[in-house]
């Protein structure tokens, strides 16, 4: 990774975020767009649509006929957190919770805080309330460790999560960090965007990224933007790839490559294009990547499987997923307690050239299965003698 994607990717990770609170990514991302003269645009529901400049571009692209699938890469712009409810005092706020979370060792955990114009406090975590099912936080007070005199914001502009050392710090090729998902993912659709404008032709590529909101409370961000239809009324084939900083398991392991997602939590995931994928990531990345159906969580992938739309999904392995401590290491408080997610370089260069493959002219889009059909024709001809 060269020294301005770095900065790029750090730049990003450094952002406070939580579910409907993202707009600091949103500035992060439009900016390096703006820089790089990619065209993009904000939807009525406030994701980012990436390679259009308006929505009647998009539509205009949607509605363009071609033989290769219009390829949708979608990445969120969240991550679990808090929103302020009220204040209690000058120096403890009631916080709702947001999303996924650990749900040890969370009384005096330090959290971080801030408005829309950036970061304004710290704190510690006080009078945890777990939800029913007991697998996230669902309210607590926030101890401030500000002046009482302090002019304060209204709680309800008020939002952060869990805090450590540093926002993102290096550690060999490994990155810890507050937010690793999936502001990774967010990283790898701008930096294809940058790619694929800086060597276009006349003709644009088939090319969209779509980064959403609010996908941690159920991918609300792009459900809002599927129901709107648009991608449904393509006219050529549209192939919606999920972009995800997925939770670490068995073969699928930080810093042994980027993982071909067979599938998630909730579905597996197109068999044709999951094919064409496996040839790509053979081609581009042998021996240096995984497979497996990363079933830690649900991605994007099945909010787009769910409006009829074939999806496939490309996973940077993940650290101490949604900060709980399943692997340790630094600035875990206990095992299972908050700590800081981490992802692998390697991994994060990975993605980059498999979304850069599936970017390239002339695969086998209508005919991946080809070549292994052959090799069965092959087989029975050499045994049918035996039947």
């Amino acid at each position: 990774m060269n020294a301005r994607d770095h900065a790029l990717l750090i730049d990003l990770l450094r952002q406070p975020t939580a579910p409907f609170r993202e707009e600091h990514v949103i500035t992060t991302a439009t900016r390096a767009l703006e820089r790089a003269r990619v065209p993009y645009f904000r939807d009525p529901d406030g994701n980012i649509v990436v390679g259009c400049g308006s929505l009647a571009d998009y539509r205009r692209r949607l509605h363009e006929r071609g033989d290769e699938p219009l390829r949708v890469f979608i990445a969120h712009m969240d991550h679990p957190g808090f929103h302020g409810i009220r204040w209690l005092s000058p120096t403890r706020l009631r916080i709702k919770w947001h999303g996924g979370s650990p749900v040890r060792h969370l009384a005096g955990s330090r959290v971080w805080l801030a408005t829309r114009d950036g970061e304004w406090a710290q704190g510690r975590l006080d009078r945890v309330r777990l939800l029913k099912s007991r697998h996230a936080i669902d309210t607590a007070e926030v101890r401030l460790t500000v002046n009482p005199e302090t002019p304060r914001p209204k709680a309800g502009a008020l939002y952060g999560g869990f805090m450590f050392r540093s926002p993102v710090w290096r550690a060999g090729k490994k990155l810890h960090t507050k937010a690793a998902d999936d502001l990774v993912g967010v990283f790898a659709v701008l930096r294809t965007a940058m790619d694929l404008h800086r060597h276009r032709g006349r003709k644009a590529p088939p090319f969209i990224g779509l980064l959403t909101r609010a996908e941690e409370v159920g991918f609300i961000g792009a459900i809002a933007h599927l129901d709107r239809g648009w991608l449904a009324e393509a006219r050529r084939p549209v192939l919606c790839v999920s972009l995800e900083t997925s939770r670490t398991l068995p073969g699928a392991i930080v810093g042994q490559g980027p993982v071909v997602r067979l599938g998630d939590r909730r579905t597996v995931f197109h068999p044709d294009y999951l094919k064409l994928l496996a040839d790509v990531a053979q081609k581009s990345l042998p021996k240096r990547h995984q497979r497996r159906i990363m079933d830690g969580g649900a991605c994007e992938a099945t909010a787009a499987t769910a409006y009829g739309l074939p999806a496939i999904g490309i996973s940077a392995p993940l650290g101490n997923y949604h900060n709980e401590g399943f692997e340790g290491g630094p600035d875990c408080r206990a095992a299972r307690g908050p700590a800081p997610e981490f992802v692998h370089l390697d991994d994060i260069d990975g993605m980059l050239k498999l979304c850069r493959g599936l970017m390239e002219p002339g695969l086998a889009w209508k005919e991946p299965w080809k070549k292994q059909r052959e090799l069965m024709r092959r087989r029975l001809k050499k045994y049918r003698a035996l039947l």
